[in-house]
């Protein structure tokens, strides 16, 4: 989205909802539920990077699990609701809670890197064997051209092509997640989701991951949904950013309106909370939540967040408030600002 326009939607997120039950004692019922995402909706349009943010705990990694469908497998009993709409020259395709089977084809539209690089590849794999085993299952290729391959990905991202023969602790983090971003683009994805892609490195070795995958982003033209919380990675490489907080969306817009102009009192919040590298900076103005984030097997009735909200009203606790447009792209769920 260089021109700043949105394109097509090639992502809409409807009312998605992502509940874990939890059980207990000794016949083991079900003695609660842990809303984890609790009705999020947004859309992400083709060659954008749209950026999902909030504590540790709000569900961002959640969303993104559920896009890619990987939940049933991890938890049977999840319960799903909602729609993640993957938009395909076909048709768009539901990919929330369907069968291994069913997903299979979007497999190759849709990847993921994962936040930790030390325990997302296999140590028993080469890094050859790492980035062409998608390429067994998706990619008509044969041996030959798979190797070939792992080579261009591997010069791609800028590691060496004799690296290809070595194993996942042969390497440091940042070489670890230039892996697994090569591994994400050996079956030319349409989206990538990046949950904290560098959050477990160095920050020296942030900054070569985030322009590496800008680069890849304007050489393959991709669409990324960037999972993190650190905001300040978020504004240097996203077209739009979303808030979330307790499973719910707080606020949505472009980066320069949510990271210059927040509006929802927990987006001015989270703003506040990014550290200064003046040590002499005034700090006076930050702002401070009250109490710890509620737990999500017993939210707070109404909007989530009003337990530490410094503009809260009674009405808060009556309904959660749904995202209203104030213009420009910029959509908030508090009717109080």
């Amino acid at each position: 989205m260089a021109d700043g326009k949105p394109g097509q939607p090639l992502l809409t997120v409807k009312g998605l909802k992502v509940h874990f039950p939890v059980y207990g004692g000794v016949l083991r019922h079900k003695v609660g539920t842990v809303k984890a995402v609790d009705g999020v909706s947004f859309q992400v349009f083709r060659g954008e990077t749209l950026g999902l943010v909030g504590e540790s705990g709000s569900g961002k990694t959640t969303v993104g699990r559920a896009i890619i469908n990987l939940h049933k497998p991890m938890y049977p009993d999840v319960e799903l609701s909602g729609e993640t709409l993957f938009h395909t020259e076909a048709g768009q395709m539901d990919t929330n809670g369907i069968t291994r089977e069913e997903m299979l084809p979007l497999r190759e539209r849709i990847q993921m890197i994962f936040q930790d690089p030390f325990s997302s590849l296999n140590p028993r794999l080469t890094v050859q064997g790492i980035i062409e085993g998608p390429m067994k299952v998706h990619l008509n290729l044969t041996a030959a051209q798979r190797k070939e391959r792992v080579h261009e990905l591997l010069d791609r991202v800028g590691l060496q092509a004799d690296y290809s023969q070595r194993y996942p602790h042969e390497f440091s983090g940042g070489q670890r997640q230039r892996v697994g971003i090569a591994r994400a683009l050996a079956t030319h994805p349409d989206l990538i989701i990046a949950d904290e892609p560098v959050s477990a490195l160095d920050v020296s070795i942030q900054a070569q991951v985030i322009n590496l995958m800008q680069e890849l982003q304007r050489e393959f033209g991709l669409t990324y949904l960037f999972i993190a919380h650190d905001l300040s990675v978020v504004y240097h490489i996203c077209d739009r950013i979303a808030v979330m907080y307790l499973g719910n969306l707080m606020e949505i817009g472009t980066a320069d309106q949510v990271y210059k102009d927040p509006k929802h009192p927990y987006s001015r919040a989270l703003l506040s909370a990014v550290p200064k590298p003046d040590p002499r900076s005034d700090s006076s103005g930050r702002i401070r939540l009250e109490g710890d984030i509620p737990t999500p097997m017993a939210k707070p009735s109404g909007c989530g967040f009003r337990t530490r909200c410094p503009i809260a009203k009674p009405s808060c606790a009556e309904e959660v408030p749904e995202l209203r447009d104030l213009g420009g792209g910029q959509m908030v769920a508090c009717p109080h600002v």
